[in-house]
């Protein structure tokens, strides 16, 4: 096997354990939390049968690349990566909300447009627009955070009329929120690349400190297109060159399936799963600047035990 779809080991002074679609996140006393990015692909909240190999050390390597990017803008909940695929930092209380914020009209956003929604979220959208068209300026579309099943749209006014987050609390995750998106598009544009849109997840410490939480500008919660010939495809009306993980909800898409009832998922082979591994090694590169090193794939669990072992050991 040369990916990690799951693991199966307690670690000392653990008190739960929470399994997602990609990520396994292991609660500890001290208020630590432990989270395990395995190497399985999810799309339209349906966790494809076959991993992607080294999926999860990039997702954990971009997302600490751009954690440490932005920490002096932003705090976040991150203390330690000591292994390729796990990070180790503060546990919070999350707020269940995902706050999402695009700057073009593409994807899931684009899918209601092409319906005739011209609001998303409680939020207005400009009519005469073509698909991954800018806005003119970013807009924030939350969503509810679900455990099971589709994540909906749900506007401010509705998050804070159920108390999901206090008005206090909210106008800091959206302050954050553009911040982050400007810092994350300054970097992209500096390797060629535009961020289309994203989604950040906020949560408070024992403290009460609001942090930056789970991953952030990895190619699973954000999209990516080529800055080179972006305005001549878009002025031909062509499909954009992207790197993110909408190459594969679209060849999902082509082959029928999109998570709807009664729809069944097609056959995922060795050559989707390697050619979608080789699009997240190439974002890794372009994204981080960095020559991607793969780790050790032998007895991956194993690895992972020892090295979060270690850690705590010296913690």
């Amino acid at each position: 096997m040369n990916t990690l779809e799951s693991t199966n080991f307690e670690l000392p002074n653990q008190l739960s354990k929470y399994t997602g679609k990609v990520r396994e996140v292991i609660s500890l006393r001290d208020n630590l939390i432990v989270v395990i990015t395995t190497d399985r692909l999810s799309a339209f909240d349906t966790v494809l049968p076959n991993g992607i190999p080294y999926k999860g050390q990039i997702l954990n390597q971009i997302s600490l690349h751009m954690l440490n990017s932005t920490k002096e803008l932003v705090p976040n909940w991150l203390i330690s990566s000591p292994d390729p695929i796990v990070s180790i930092g503060k546990r919070c209380e999350p707020f269940k909300v995902e706050m999402i914020i695009r700057g073009y009209l593409s994807g899931h956003a684009a899918r209601e447009y092409k319906k005739g929604k011209r609001c998303i979220s409680g939020v207005k959208m400009p009519n005469n627009m073509n698909e991954n068209d800018p806005f003119e300026i970013p807009i924030i579309t939350p969503s509810t955070k679900s455990d099971n099943g589709h994540d909906e749209d749900i506007s401010k006014e509705e998050i804070l009329d159920k108390g999901l987050v206090s008005e206090c609390d909210y106008e800091k995750i959206e302050s954050y929120t553009n911040i982050l998106f400007e810092k994350g598009s300054k970097i992209a544009s500096q390797r060629g690349l535009i961020l289309v849109d994203t989604k950040y997840e906020f949560g408070k410490s024992k403290d009460g400190e609001i942090l930056l939480i789970d991953e952030i500008h990895t190619p699973d919660s954000s999209r990516y297109f080529y800055l080179d010939g972006y305005e001549e495809r878009q002025k031909k009306g062509l499909i954009q060159k992207q790197l993110s993980k909408e190459f594969a909800r679209q060849w999902l898409i082509s082959r029928g399936f999109q998570g709807l009832k009664g729809q069944q998922l097609p056959e995922i082979d060795s050559n989707f799963t390697n050619m979608i591994s080789e699009r997240y090694i190439e974002l890794y590169e372009i994204i981080t600047g960095k020559k991607f090193i793969p780790a050790k794939i032998k007895n991956i669990e194993n690895r992972v035990k020892d090295n979060i072992l270690s850690f705590l050991e010296n913690y």
